[in-house]
């Protein structure tokens, strides 16, 4: 039995292996629209005129005049820029990165003469190009600014090896799961073909969506239909033990999460939760909308006195694929509390 589990995972690490192999890393397209960016673009702007105005300035009274002037023109263009870039990104996704830096730059020009001139549309100074100069290059410098910290940024959290180890998380269903669910299947071809047509089908769909790219987003009804699968093969499994609450909201099923995000979770909550104890366990997965955005809840119960939910990879592996996609949009926490672990994560709608 060792030697086929050994063949076994050889050829499924082979499989999985040449699979990762002809993958390309995903690349981040420029997006200023998560709540994030924009903290950080109105925070970067105001830092640089706070700092200009240090050298204009000769009193501390005198500083807190000029930046509150500086700040009431570099505003509007900042808020601007980032309306119209959020509202262009997929133009500027089609665009390759030194053509889709020159747009960014121009429209950071534009917004920052229309930043200036709010101001400037009175008076003899109003038509001077000096005036009109200086806005347009310090817009535009901004703007490039933002944009190659963007780049880097992206570069820096998913280089190519990153990539290939969140691909590898993703997309890894463990080894001993798919000879269970097949022997699961075998024992039930004799006596019941049809449910053992439906693990196998159910098998299949999870392999489907592993071995998909990885840098595509999914809806979390989606997600949800694939758990089901999942939990559906492992009911066969464990039978009573695995007992399993459905609280479900269908307005929360269109948020946007990373492929295969719900499978691993609900995973850990079987293989920590259930397996080990002797009575089973409970799993519950709940989705609903609150305060305009989705909240998913998956707990499940833990046997008294393991107080070890596992290493973490799953957890740390779906908080960071989900903190790339939404940023500070998103919030993920997991706790375990009078022996029920249970993990929250919070989307955007």
């Amino acid at each position: 039995m060792r030697a086929v589990d050994t063949q076994g995972s050889v050829f499924l690490s082979t499989m999985f292996g040449s699979t990762q192999a002809d993958r390309k890393p995903a690349t981040a397209s420029f997006d200023v629209c998560h709540a994030g960016v924009v903290l950080r673009a109105l925070l970067f702007v105001h830092a640089l005129v706070a700092v200009g105005a240090m050298f204009v300035a000769s009193t501390l009274a005198v500083w807190t005049s000029v930046f509150a002037v500086g700040s009431a023109m570099a505003l509007p263009g900042v808020l601007l820029w980032l309306v119209v870039t959020c509202a262009s990104k997929r133009l500027l996704a089609r665009l390759s990165p030194e053509m889709a830096a020159v747009a960014v730059s121009a429209l950071g020009a534009l917004s920052g003469l229309a930043g200036w001139s709010l101001p400037l549309l009175v008076g003899p100074d109003g038509m001077d190009p000096l005036r009109w100069f200086a806005p347009a290059v310090a817009g535009a410098g901004m703007a490039a600014a933002v944009y190659y910290w963007l780049r880097l940024r992206a570069l820096a959290q998913v280089p190519a090896d990153t990539t290939a180890q969140l691909a590898e998380l993703q997309s890894r269903i463990r080894p001993h799961f798919l000879f269970n669910t097949l022997n699961t299947a075998l024992s039930l071809v004799r006596f019941d073909p049809v449910r053992a047509e439906g693990v196998l089908e159910d098998l299949a769909e999870l392999f489907r969506v592993a071995l998909t790219e990885t840098g595509e987003a999914v809806s979390l009804e989606e997600e949800v239909e694939l758990a089901r699968r999942y939990l559906a093969i492992e009911q066969i499994r464990f039978g009573g033990r695995l007992r399993i609450q459905w609280e479900l909201d269908p307005a929360a099923g269109g948020a946007r999460v990373p492929p295969l995000m719900l499978q691993p979770l609900v995973e850990n909550a079987v293989r920590h939760g259930v397996e080990p104890a002797p009575d089973g366990g409970t799993v519950r997965i709940r989705t609903q909308v609150q305060r305009g955005r989705a909240v998913v809840s998956i707990a499940n119960t833990v046997m008294d006195g393991s107080r070890n939910p596992g290493h973490g990879i799953a957890l740390a592996n779906v908080r960071e694929r989900l903190r790339l996609m939404h940023d500070v949009a998103t919030q993920f926490d997991a706790a375990l509390v009078d022996d029920v672990f249970r993990v929250k994560i919070v989307l955007p709608l």
